[in-house]
């Protein structure tokens, strides 16, 4: 059943009512088991879930749809973000001083995601600046691999939200499944425009904009999957106690 709209998202994101964006399960809460001093900055990332999510889901509306609507709510999820990491940056050093070493890796864990996210935002709006005036004009096949990797991605940006709240493993755990197969389409649509790009030198005439602009979106939306994928990593580090950045990742894929 689709999640109902959190008070996270603003009206601009809400906007493009005739596709009905996914919406938040309930409003941004905090995990359990964190000090006062927490709850703000945890639920702030939370949110920053939210809106990151929401950002990706107008991408793949905006493939889709070509609502206007959806590019004027990614660029507003892209401001969204940016506060929320400059309000947490505001904030963590009076907050990390009043807490237990154990807390503390926890208000760490809130810095490394937002900063995540804040970039997955970025992205977000450099893929639909690159694609909005040429939409009309994308290839079916390229198209339908953009809209791909956004899908995926969006499921991906859930799971994150989900395994913060819960701190339960099986979500991260599905993020770090699904990340090969953003690369895969993303590989594959690469392929594929390298072999017009030789056909194109064969005949020694200049390759089209929508040809860059095409690879330039989906290179964003690959990095995307990256930044998603090191929120799973930092998830697991919270529910284990241990990082995947440098050991044991093959334990999470099995």
């Amino acid at each position: 059943m689709p999640p109902q709209k959190s008070t996270a998202q603003q009206t601009s994101r809400s906007a493009v009512s005739r596709q009905k964006p996914r919406r938040a399960a309930s409003q941004p809460s905090t995990p359990a088991g964190l000090s006062p001093f927490e709850d703000e900055l945890s639920t702030l990332v939370l949110r920053g879930c939210l809106i990151a999510r929401d950002a990706v889901f107008n991408v793949r509306d905006l493939l889709s749809q070509g609502s206007r609507l959806a590019f004027l709510a990614i660029k507003d999820c892209e401001k969204e973000l940016d506060q929320i990491e400059r309000k947490i940056d505001e904030q963590m050093p009076g907050a990390i001083t009043r807490v237990s070493e154990a807390k503390a890796r926890e208000l760490l864990a809130c810095l490394k995601f937002i900063t995540d996210l804040e970039r997955i935002g970025d992205l977000a709006y450099s893929c639909v600046m690159q694609l909005q005036t040429r939409r009309e004009s994308l290839p079916a096949a390229d198209s339908k691999a953009l809209v791909e990797m956004a899908t995926l991605l969006c499921e991906m940006l859930e799971e994150v939200h989900q395994g913060f709240l819960t701190r339960e493993l099986a979500h991260p755990k599905k993020v770090l499944h699904r990340d090969p197969e953003v690369d895969r389409v993303c590989h594959k649509l690469f392929q594929r425009h390298l072999a017009k790009a030789d056909a194109i030198d064969k005949d020694h005439t200049a390759a089209s904009p929508e040809h860059f602009a095409i690879l330039l979106a989906a290179q964003a939306l690959e990095r995307i999957g990256d930044h998603a994928k090191n929120l799973a990593e930092e998830l697991y580090g919270l529910s284990e106690r241990r990082s995947l950045r440098h050991t044991g990742k093959k334990l999470v894929y099995t």
